[in-house]
């Protein structure tokens, strides 16, 4: 594929806003012939590159899962001797 002149960073474009154009696009390049597929892909590109976020420094966040403080004790024993101790007290 050819580079087609687009010079905003990856970074810079909006994940929900390309995929809104790409869902509004798919009926008119699925209907269209081979020539016009291509200049509407064209097209789809352009208003991508265009709808840039603006630069937002210190976004990327740790990949991590937070353990929550739970009311109860962990499950340390089997469940049937759990029931039994509670059964039995």
């Amino acid at each position: 594929m050819r580079n087609a002149g687009y010079t905003t960073p990856p970074l810079r474009l909006s994940l929900q806003g390309t995929r809104h154009h790409l869902i509004n696009f798919i009926p008119k390049l699925s209907a269209a012939s081979d020539q016009k597929r291509l200049r509407l892909y064209h097209t789809l590109l352009k208003v991508i590159a265009h709808k840039a976020v603006p630069d937002r420094p210190g976004r990327s966040e740790p990949r991590v899962t937070k353990r929550r403080p739970k009311a109860y004790p962990r499950l340390t024993k089997p469940r049937y001797e759990l029931r039994h101790q509670l059964q039995t007290a």
